[in-house]
This record gives structure tokens, C-alpha cells and sequence, in this order.
């Protein structure tokens, strides 16, 4: 346990913006961290969902008490959240919701310029911005609803960019997870397998779990998995650009 808890704060540390860090060692102060919109976020569904899981283990009796439901819950959320891959059990084995809120977790906890993998909570935050402004809209059509992150106003320009990201990495898990169904993969394996892919985070779920590797999977399924790799790591767009025709003209 005592090596578990360092892991899991240094996991922390990892999934929030080394800018972050940066700014508040050399100011010697905490306040940066107050001030990142990202960094409460990252803390608060982390810590959160750590919770919320290790209550559901104990509703379920999963582990004999609900310290023991902590640990494990402490040590698996956050290793997947931060998309760090690491394991203390097999987590396959608890009740469904857990693994599967866990691994929706790693597709945007992080935060930018940390570690971590996934769309990165900036972005989750201006789309349910978006979506709340939309909301706002319906109601009120002639008011204005500036997004706004910190104090600053998003502009349009970004907003698209967030918005078209956010479809091209829907469209990537849709394609690639039909692609591994097409090839005889069974739907949570092939789902979870793109996801922990393209989120860089290490074990899926299924036949890829945490108590296995992805040695199971055919050549074929293991090339599908390398792209998403590839378009996870490099933010997808500029694996894309690279690909389009209009790059390689004079």
C-alpha cells in the first residue's frame, strides 16, 4: 500500500500540466494550481470517480471493507485515468460499471501538457461549454454566451478546431472498433482494445484485459491497434494531415 500511495501522487503529478508545475515551483507558490482551469477538474473527477467507484466495490462486496475497496479503487482509477496502464488486480472482474467508467476516464482526464493521453480535459471542458451555450441558446436565442475558460474568451477559431477534433476522434473509435468487429473481435474487446489504443493507456477490457496483453489479437487486429497508437500519440490531425493528398503538392 505504502508503494501504491506514492505511485498514485506521482500519477497526479503526471496527468496535470507540467507548465503548471513549472510556474508554481519557480513562484514557489500553489496558486498556479488555482488558477489552471484544468488542474481542479483533472483533481475533482479523479478523486471523484475514485470514490464513487470504491463505493460501488463496497455496495457490491467486492472486497471484505471498504478500506481494502479504496486501495484497489485509488490505485486503478487513477492509473487508468492518467492513462499510466499499471494494475494491482484484475479489474475485468468487477461489476461492469466500474471497468467501463474507468476506461471512459482515460479518454479525457488528463490535462494538456501532461502525460496523459485522450482528448485532454481542456477540450471536455469548452465542449460541455458548447453544449451548455447551445442549451442556453434554445431558451434565449438572442442572447450572447461567450465561452469562456478561466477569464479569457475562447474564440471562434479554437471552438471549431475543439469541436472538429472531437468529431475526427469519435469517427476514429466508431471505424476502427467496427474494423476489429469485422475481423471476429467481440464488441467489448474491440471497443475497449481502440480506446486503450488511442488513449495510449495500456489494458482494454475483454480478451485485452489487465490480467492479459494484446498477444491475442491477430496481425491484422494488432495493425488496427498501431494506428490508433499512432493517431492517439500524435493528436490525431497531424497524422491526418500528413495523409491528405493536398500535403504533398507543390
Amino acid at each position: 500500500p505504502a508503494i501504491e500511495a506514492v505511485s498514485i501522487a506521482f500519477m497526479l503529478i503526471a496527468g496535470c500540466n507540467f507548465a503548471t508545475h513549472y510556474i508554481a515551483l519557480s513562484g514557489r507558490s500553489l496558486r498556479p494550481y488555482a488558477s489552471d482551469p484544468e488542474a481542479g477538474m483533472f483533481i475533482l473527477v479523479t478523486v471523484g470517480s475514485v470514490i464513487g467507484i470504491a463505493i460501488y466495490l463496497d455496495v457490491h462486496a467486492v472486497y471484505p471493507t471498504f478500506i481494502e475497496a479504496l486501495r484497489f479503487s485509488a490505485f486503478n482509477v487513477v492509473s487508468i485515468a492518467t492513462t499510466t496502464g499499471f494494475a494491482n488486480t484484475d479489474y475485468a472482474l468487477w461489476p461492469f460499471f466500474a471497468p467501463l467508467w474507468m476506461l471512459f476516464l482515460c479518454s479525457f482526464a488528463t490535462s494538456a501538457g501532461s502525460t496523459g493521453g485522450g482528448i485532454k480535459m481542456i477540450r471536455a471542458i469548452v465542449l460541455y461549454k458548447q453544449v451548455y451555450r447551445e442549451l442556453l441558446r434554445a431558451m434565449h436565442p438572442n442572447a450572447v454566451h461567450p465561452i469562456r475558460i478561466g477569464n479569457e474568451v475562447v474564440p471562434p477559431n479554437i471552438l471549431f478546431a475543439v469541436l472538429a477534433f472531437g468529431f475526427v476522434y469519435m469517427v476514429c473509435i466508431v471505424s476502427m472498433t467496427l474494423l476489429l468487429s469485422f475481423s471476429g473481435l467481440e464488441i467489448i474487446t474491440a471497443l475497449s482494445a481502440v480506446i486503450a489504443s488511442i488513449n495510449n493507456t495500456g489494458p482494454g477490457l475483454g480478451q485485452v484485459g489487465p490480467a492479459t496483453n494484446f498477444a491475442v489479437l491477430t496481425d491484422f487486429q494488432t495493425w488496427v491497434c498501431t494506428a490508433a497508437m499512432l493517431l492517439g500519440r500524435l493528436e490525431i490531425f497531424t497524422l491526418l494531415v500528413v495523409l491528405t493528398p493536398a500535403f504533398w503538392r507543390r
